[in-house]
């Protein structure tokens, strides 16, 4: 899985086409130009991950939960939701018409890595929650500044391993 940083900022034109910043695609030269595009479960904006990035979550979703429970098929319906588009030959990525209402009014987007995906924010949207007053100083010190060395307890690696 590639590791994603960056914030760009781009035009998009009303057919909800975008071109994709080259500073973000040489980060993905390794990957096959195809995406998933998907509306986010925790934000007013929508999540583009590299298929291969995309493939693993779902391969962990699918170890995590349960087939046979009706809420652990419930939610991994809602966590896999989203559609393939891949780059056309002037590097553009468009959003399919299901996702569009996320960016309908936008003139610019703002395209945010979060290492593992990207974020596409409305550029008004994006502002209004950046500027939402957070005390990112103080949500770091109570998420990242706990126990530390953390003990042999917390040091679990994603598969839930020691």
């Amino acid at each position: 899985m590639a590791l994603i940083l960056g914030k760009e900022y781009c035009k998009v034109d009303s057919n909800g086409r975008f071109k994709f910043p080259i500073a973000l695609k040489r980060q993905l030269e390794t990957d096959d130009g195809r995406f998933v595009i998907r509306q986010s479960n925790y934000a007013e904006c929508l999540e583009l991950w590299t298929y291969a990035s995309f493939s693993e979550e779902v391969e962990k979703f699918q170890r995590q939960l349960n087939p046979y429970r009706r809420e652990d098929r419930e939610l991994l319906r809602k966590l896999t939701e989203g559609n393939i588009i891949e780059l056309d030959t002037n590097d553009r990525l468009m959003v399919p018409a299901e996702q569009k209402h996320v960016i309908a009014k936008a003139k610019e987007i703002v395209l945010q890595s979060t290492g593992k995906f990207i974020e596409l924010w409305d550029r008004e949207a994006y502002d209004k929650m950046n500027n939402s007053g957070i005390d990112y100083a103080a949500l770091a010190e109570s998420l990242l500044g706990r126990e530390f060395p953390p003990s042999d307890k917390t040091l679990v690696d994603f598969d839930g391993r020691k």
